[in-house]
């Protein structure tokens, strides 16, 4: 059995070249919520020089000198072209481990053994074909090998984006092309440490004294040492962990100092935290919101309140309720709030809901409310965001995100579409 990594290249400004092949092949940047920094770049702005995180306001002039193309973050369309890519991918491996929004884990088992690439080759083809998505893929005999498999496959022209281990003779040649600091387990810290030993490739790991590592990582550097000589020690994780907290946070467009204009913005966090909660079939025990003005500013203020519910809830109306009282408490006249966000806590399967003894339950209700949640969630799926809106969170939303660059929802929007004539 071997392993592959799939991993879209560049995948932010990918998504955003698929939907517009106007800017394909150009210099493309993506920023960060209400254009603050460089999130995301392509091949041709990396080869300008252009770095990530930089602030938009110090480098647009010279973006604009080099022709580069500039994009507002657009999540719906990143997520949904995600999705439609897990969705290939499952149609096309056996098993698959979702790692991030752009990554996946495969299993290949042996009737596959006589011909990898060629399988590896035709995936590249369908994903290009279906969703105009480059992608490396990278194979090895464990998940560590898969990860050097598919950095070589991004740095080594030759291989046209994949990267057998497999069929590699001289394995150590290759293992000491990668450098210590992309080894994936390999953090900063960990980087530096390795380089005081004279480590500096991923050969030179996998050869290492095992006692030596065992000392500094524990277990977790032995199984690394495994995995890069081919021993399988880490498995694929094919059920999602569920998570222990939803957070979901803003930074303004512009400076919030009326107590209506948070409770909207806080509002609107809850609603799409709740809506997460359900997506996640979960339910959140506690609740917290927090808010804060810029950290640069003269006269900082930072608050957070907690409650805890009555009864486990992913009911928009209860966590709604909940938030919007929490909001008296955090807000503090004559300050200039730059950011608000909701925390949903001690979240449970929904499998199991513990009703309260002390509370009034009515099943009856329980499950009007339940089936009035989902019916919102379909139609605001099925003809966009905000078709059905609470009023709590306002209706000219003056606090959202500023994002002068954003592209069109064209894959998740009917009226965004676009139209063919013949």
């Amino acid at each position: 059995m071997s392993i592959a990594l799939i991993d879209s290249n560049n995948f932010y400004a990918a998504c955003e070249q698929s939907i517009d092949p106007s800017i394909a092949r150009r210099p493309l940047v993506i920023l960060s919520n209400n254009d603050g920094c460089i999130i995301a770049r392509n091949a041709e702005a990396k080869c300008l020089g252009i770095s990530m995180g930089e602030p938009y306001f110090k480098v647009r002039h010279k973006l604009k000198s080099l022709g580069v193309e500039i994009r507002s973050s657009n999540y719906a369309l990143y997520a949904d072209m995600s999705q439609r890519l897990m969705n290939i991918l499952k149609d096309n491996c056996e098993e698959i481990e979702v790692y991030s929004i752009d990554e996946a884990f495969a299993k290949i088992t042996s009737s596959y053994n006589c011909n990898l690439s060629s399988w590896a080759s035709q995936l590249r083809e369908i994903i290009y074909q279906n969703l105009g998505l480059a992608i490396s893929i990278g194979i090895g005999a464990s998940k560590v090998q898969s990860k050097v498999a598919n950095y070589l496959a991004k740095t080594t022209a030759t291989h046209a984006g994949i990267f057998n281990m497999e069929n590699i003779e001289n394995k150590d040649k290759w293992l000491e092309k990668v450098p210590i600091e992309k080894v994936w387990g390999i953090g900063r810290n960990l980087s530096h440490w390795c380089q005081i030993q004279g480590i500096q490739n991923a050969l030179q790991l996998r050869d290492m004294p095992s006692n030596i590592i065992r000392k500094k990582m524990g277990v977790t550097g032995i199984r690394l040492q495994q995995e890069l000589k081919g021993e399988q020690s880490l498995n694929l994780s094919i059920e999602s962990i569920k998570k222990k907290e939803t957070c979901v946070s803003k930074s303004f467009s512009h400076p919030v100092t009326r107590i209506e204009e948070l409770r909207q913005a806080i509002a609107t966090d809850v609603i799409i935290a709740s809506e997460k909660l359900r997506r996640q079939k979960q339910y959140a025990s506690k609740l917290t919101i927090f808010t804060r003005t810029s950290l640069y500013t003269p006269f900082f203020y930072s608050q957070s309140a907690t409650a805890c519910l009555v009864l486990p809830s992913n009911n928009s109306k209860v966590l709604l309720s909940t938030a919007l009282d929490l909001t008296e408490k955090v807000f503090k006249p004559n300050y200039l709030f730059m950011k608000a966000g909701v925390i949903m806590q001690n979240l449970l399967s929904q499998e199991y809901l513990q009703l309260n003894l002390f509370s009034n339950n009515n099943p009856e209700e329980l499950l009007k409310q339940e089936h009035l949640m989902k019916r919102i969630d379909y139609l605001n799926k099925r003809y966009g965001r905000n078709t059905i809106q609470w009023a709590a969170c306002g209706i000219n939303q003056n606090h959202s995100n500023g994002q002068k660059y954003l592209s069109p929802l064209k894959t998740t929007q009917l009226q965004e579409i676009p139209i063919v004539y013949t």
